[in-house]
């Protein structure tokens, strides 16, 4: 067990401390790897009690890029992840770190924009036809640069319209910030400048300032949400069963029910898709 899983164990424990059965608790806590979007959105505070409150199973989340949270499991340091990067999850199961992914949800990527929309791109549909637009005018654009699967398909998105900007570069125009969605957001809305964003923590963002979506409905925008569990031949330390536990109530009728029952400014954020993979 490394010292972070340890660490973990002892957290979630702590709040069974009380219930006489400590023990039996501390064993039916996992930690899952999770995206920085499933968190920011809101989503796990609403799915995660309800799980626990059906099974007992209590889940410390270690909320993260999905880079990132796929390298937390591969270290050992989680017993499930939750991720949204299909290459990223391909690569960590080809080395035999995970299987028995299943989808859960999807929602979708947008370009959101300062109102003045100085690229003037706003009301398009074609996500690469923005980005040239925007790189072309030179206008202000906000990277996660965080290797998480929202970073992965902008980096996708721009090698795809043949450019690869950073300051480094000398794009001006361009900031990488290093951090999660809603960072990023922020950092959008404190310099007018454009970003990609989820939409599920778009429409759950509070600072908005005068940032709208400017590009929307690319099918090329599809984000889609996998359940992983890790592979006991690699992590025989993983706590298996109540991780299973987790993955099947997530893909069962109750937790989908949970994940397109959650709505913010009267619009679904996440649909379930465990019967229909996207």
């Amino acid at each position: 067990m490394t010292a972070l899983r340890h660490l973990a164990a002892l957290l979630v424990g702590v709040l069974f401390a009380t219930s006489g059965d400590g023990a039996h608790a501390q064993s039916q806590a996992i930690v899952m790897a999770s995206t920085t979007s499933l968190q920011d959105s809101g989503l796990l505070d609403v799915l995660l009690p309800k799980f626990t409150a059906e099974t007992g199973v209590s889940i410390r989340v270690i909320a993260q890029g999905t880079g990132q949270a796929l390298a937390t499991a591969a270290r050992g340091d989680a017993d499930i992840v939750l991720v949204h990067d299909p290459e990223a999850e391909d690569k960590f199961i080809a080395e035999g770190h995970g299987g028995e992914r299943r989808q859960i949800a999807w929602n979708d990527f947008v370009i959101v924009g300062p109102a003045a929309d100085p690229a003037h791109v706003a009301g398009g549909h074609d996500a690469l036809a923005a980005l040239r637009t925007i790189a072309a005018a030179h206008a202000s654009f906000v990277s996660r640069g965080d290797k998480s699967g929202t970073d992965a398909l902008e980096k996708r998105l721009w090698r795809a319209v043949g450019r690869q900007p950073s300051l480094a570069s000398g794009d001006n125009w361009y900031r990488d910030i290093g951090g999660g969605m809603g960072a990023a957001l922020n950092a959008a809305a404190g310099m007018s400048a454009y970003t990609l964003s989820d939409r599920g923590t778009w429409l759950s963002f509070g600072n908005k300032a005068d940032l709208k979506i400017v590009i929307e409905g690319d099918p090329g925008l599809i984000n889609r949400y996998d359940v992983i569990l890790l592979d006991p031949k690699k992590h025989p330390d993983a706590k298996l069963e109540p991780a299973r536990r987790l993955r099947d109530w997530l893909v069962s009728e109750t937790g989908q029910a949970a994940i397109g029952a959650y709505v913010k400014q009267g619009q679904t954020l996440f649909h379930p898709s465990a019967a229909q993979p996207k």
